[in-house]
């Protein structure tokens, strides 16, 4: 990991990245995954300590800690790399959390709020931001790469404030997408079904289906995801790939409940 590096010979490197919920998860494998690809990685996530740990595999990152929910804190995020590198070329917008689980009546009202706050207002001001830096920097424009989760599609049992804000995910992209044609950005987004996770742990342990069974689940590798997102990061900026879904073969996706 490199940390006091120059600006200018980090402008040289070429392109850059941000992985938000980079310090753990599909956020520490792609971000890695994205070292590995040439990329100069921004880590951001609310642990500095998990993103110094990602960042110790990559030969360029920079951690940066930064809370999503916090529309200062965003800001002060990308005026940090807008100093130090002048441009952003890919945003992974990745952080979330699944929250409570529980029946739709009786979900209480901050626990709502507090996913809605991580999955798609934190979303929303991290693409807004890179929006802005991609549209206004020379050359113009840039890629980003929303996690939309499998949960965009279809819900789970006892996650109506997830899959609420993964539908919403679904809108934000459709929006960036059209919105970034007059600037060379392409939106697009990724749903992702049973990567192996510390969020999807319990798939292998046993989880709530549909019709109310307890079913073991199949998972697949994490680094899958990661080198989907190098490859649509590696896309010409006149190529978009809209939607696309990648989960284990499996998983009670098609056909769930």
């Amino acid at each position: 990991m490199t940390q006091g590096f120059n600006a200018e010979e980090q402008r040289a490197t070429g392109r850059i990245a941000l992985v938000t919920g980079a310090g753990s998860g599909i956020g520490r494998v792609t971000a890695r995954a994205l070292g590995r690809a040439g990329w100069t990685v921004v880590l951001t996530g609310r642990r500095e300590d998990a993103l110094r740990e990602t960042a110790a595999e990559i030969a360029q990152a920079w951690a940066l800690p930064a809370d999503v929910t916090d529309e200062a804190a965003v800001a002060a995020l990308f005026d940090r790399i807008a100093d130090r590198y002048g441009r952003l070329d890919l945003l992974f917008n990745n952080a979330g959390a699944f929250g409570t689980s529980a029946p739709a009546a009786e979900l209480p009202a901050d626990r709502w709020r507090a996913v809605v706050d991580v999955n798609l207002t934190g979303a929303f001001l991290v693409a807004q931001r890179a929006f802005v830096l991609m549209r206004e920097q020379n050359p113009a424009g840039g890629r980003i790469i929303n996690n939309g989760s499998i949960s965009a599609q279809v819900p789970r049992p006892n996650s109506v404030a997830y899959t609420a804000t993964k539908h919403a995910m679904t809108g934000l992209t459709k929006s960036l997408a059209l919105e970034g044609r007059a600037h060379r950005i392409a939106v697009g987004q990724i749903d992702i079904g049973n990567a192996a996770t510390e969020m999807t742990e319990r798939m292998t342990q046993g989880i709530l289906q549909a019709d109310g069974r307890i079913v073991v689940e199949p998972v697949m590798d994490a680094a899958h995801v990661a080198s989907t997102v190098v490859h649509l990061a590696s896309l010409p900026l006149d190529v978009n790939v809209p939607f696309m879904t990648i989960m284990a073969t499996g998983m009670p996706f098609l056909g769930r409940g």
